[in-house]
């Protein structure tokens, strides 16, 4: 099997390159043409430190008809991590040959989960957010998926300028850290100027309450919440909610589930890939929309196969006989 490590994945990985792949996902995932169990997720860390729990662990199948490996990811949630200066998300990507069952490769796969979940707000900007130029973008977080979620959005639209609000001094790094990418990023001192007049936001955080007021929102913004996973995870309020035209979902089962969307059902959100398909997206200039996400294994998936054929084909990474 082959190894990846995240120097490696680093040197392969290009998100002009990724985006058609996870586009290429989400197509087939609304076809039907995936396979994707349950993932479940459970409290880890039970009697260490004094703790009843640390973090969170994750196990995340997937199958694209077609590709020649299936993946499992196995991730961890760790919100304490930052205090260590680690990650809170971690991963690794198991590949397997969907001909044999026998071992293809192992990815470090923090930064293929990191830039998956990036691709989805940069296709959403690509496809609902108004017009077709660079976009104005304001975002609330400052973490590791506030700096993807920009990148992304800049390969798949462009940038035009981002604000970056956080209740903590992380969104002058995070600014600091975008501008270095040749962003036109700067740190504002409340979420309500960070949502103010921008044509898309995003919010990345792990908040179990609404982090921006959903009055501070332009006609015609795209709202992206990329953060809560779970009930008890919150990132918007009834307000921003209920000003939406419509609403879209990467998985509208799971969406419907989080503390974002309390009075939705599944039935409420339109898929993204029928957005991708050109069946669904913006009617007006003026619509506010909201795009839900929880993440699939199918963009794991899809991100890890393209990275292990390109890293075959450049032989990057180590070969190791189990």
């Amino acid at each position: 099997m082959r190894v990846l490590s995240d120097d490696d994945v680093a040197r392969l990985l290009d998100l002009p390159e990724l985006l058609p792949e996870i586009e290429r996902a989400f197509r087939k995932q609304g076809r039907g043409e995936v396979e994707r169990p349950e993932r479940p997720h459970f409290p880890v860390g039970a009697g260490l430190d004094g703790d009843d729990s640390l973090g969170t662990g994750l196990t995340m199948p997937a199958y694209i008809h077609g590709d020649d490996q299936y993946a499992t990811k196995l991730a961890s949630v760790h919100e304490g991590n930052a205090d260590q200066g680690l990650p809170t998300v971690q991963a690794q990507i198991a590949l397997t040959d969907a001909r044999t069952g026998g071992p293809a490769a192992l990815l470090a796969g923090t930064r293929i989960t990191n830039a998956r979940t990036g691709c989805i707000g940069g296709l959403a900007a690509k496809y609902l957010a108004v017009g077709d130029g660079p976009v104005r973008l304001g975002v609330v977080g400052a973490g590791t998926q506030a700096r993807w979620q920009t990148r992304a959005i800049d390969a798949a639209r462009g940038v035009e300028s981002v604000r970056i609000y956080s209740p903590s001094d992380s969104r002058e790094t995070c600014a600091t850290d975008l501008r270095g990418t040749g962003i036109d990023a700067s740190a504002v001192d409340s979420a309500r100027t960070a949502v103010s007049d921008v044509d898309v936001v995003v919010t990345a955080t792990t908040a179990t309450a609404p982090v921006f007021p959903g009055d501070a929102l332009a006609p015609g913004t795209l709202v992206v919440a990329v953060g809560g996973y779970t009930a008890g995870m919150r990132e918007l309020d009834a307000e921003t909610v209920s000003r939406a035209s419509r609403l879209f979902a990467d998985v509208p089962e799971e969406v419907a589930e989080t503390g974002d969307f309390p009075e939705q059902e599944a039935s409420s959100f339109t898929p993204l890939s029928a957005v991708f398909e050109g069946n669904a997206g913006r009617d007006s200039d003026g619509e506010i929309l909201v795009v839900g996400s929880v993440g699939s294994a199918v963009l794991d998936a899809a991100a890890a196969t393209a990275l292990f054929e390109q890293a075959v084909a450049e032989n990057v990474g180590d070969r190791v006989d189990l």
